[in-house]
């Protein structure tokens, strides 16, 4: 079923909790960022594949390798994103997307604009990082 979003159509909390037309909005929300990312990583792919560092002085090949090692970081850090936003898009086909894989209440139209790849409602979240606090004090 295809559906076509009004341009400017916004979530709201007054209609119905993941309608058709709500899943089509994160969708696209999901695929824009996605794409994205990808874009992203191609540029960095690029500039590492340029070739070997060659800056003579030590300082400035010092300086390189940083930063190459912070675009790799950073390339990973949007590889486990990606994986993140295709996990999100299968919630989303197969009708689990925006309900909290702990409680199965709805996450919740605000949190979902802020983080789209959400499992967990704010109150479980809260929940994993108390839990967390106090296991990593141990």
């Amino acid at each position: 079923m295809l559906i076509t979003l009004p341009p400017d159509y916004r979530p709201s909390e007054d209609e119905e909790f993941m309608n058709p037309l709500q899943l089509e909005y994160f969708r696209q929300k999901l695929l824009r960022w996605r794409a994205e990312l990808l874009r992203e990583a191609n540029g960095t792919l690029a500039s590492l594949s340029e070739g070997g560092i060659t800056e003579p002085d030590i300082a400035d090949r010092a300086s390189v390798e940083t930063d190459r090692a912070l675009e790799l970081r950073t390339r990973d850090r949007a590889r486990k994103l990606i994986a993140k936003i295709d996990q999100a898009l299968q919630r989303i086909d197969n009708g689990t997307y925006g309900y909290c894989e702990e409680t199965g209440e709805p996450i919740g139209i605000k949190r979902l604009e802020a983080r789209p790849i959400a499992t967990l409602s704010l109150e479980a979240q809260e929940r994993h990082e108390r839990m967390e606090r106090i296991y990593r004090e141990d």
